[in-house]
């Protein structure tokens, strides 16, 4: 499965995500405004966002925001199986915690993920430290 990871400092504007569907760790260390995360969080689901895990600065508003995206995404109708997202939020957690469970639980039940997204959202890009931080946490056999 493919890597990637996006920088995204508070407030910026949104790139397009070509990898779909994905899995994302949504690492905040930014504080965010309600209407950006909203507007992220729309962003991630219209993407192909799958399984969101947001880890850091309020992860659980991130989770809450992520799931209203998705029944917005379908007016609060019906979604179909293969467009759920799964949403889950990990406080009080060491960051290579979240990201062992993303690659050895965050699974989708009908649809397989072409990547994984981290998604940085901080003041200044850290792509070297993160993608290297994953892969030594999902290298592990256990946290």
């Amino acid at each position: 499965m493919k890597l990637h990871y996006i920088h995204l400092p508070s407030g910026s504007s949104l790139p397009e995500i070509s990898h779909r569907p994905f899995r994302a760790v949504v690492v905040v260390d930014e504080k965010v405004t309600e209407e950006w995360r909203a507007l992220v969080s729309a962003w991630l689901v219209a993407s192909g966002c799958l399984y969101m895990m947001a880890w850091g600065d309020e992860c659980s508003r991130w989770d809450d925001s992520v799931d209203y995206a998705n029944l917005e995404e379908f007016n609060y109708g019906v979604i179909p199986e293969e467009r759920v997202v799964y949403t889950t939020w990990h406080e009080n957690q060491a960051l290579a915690e979240a990201f062992w469970f993303s690659e050895h639980c965050a699974t989708h039940p009908v649809v397989e993920f072409e990547a994984t997204v981290i998604l940085d959202i901080t003041a200044t890009s850290r792509a070297v430290e993160m993608l290297s931080s994953y892969e030594r946490a999902t290298a592990d056999s256990e946290t």
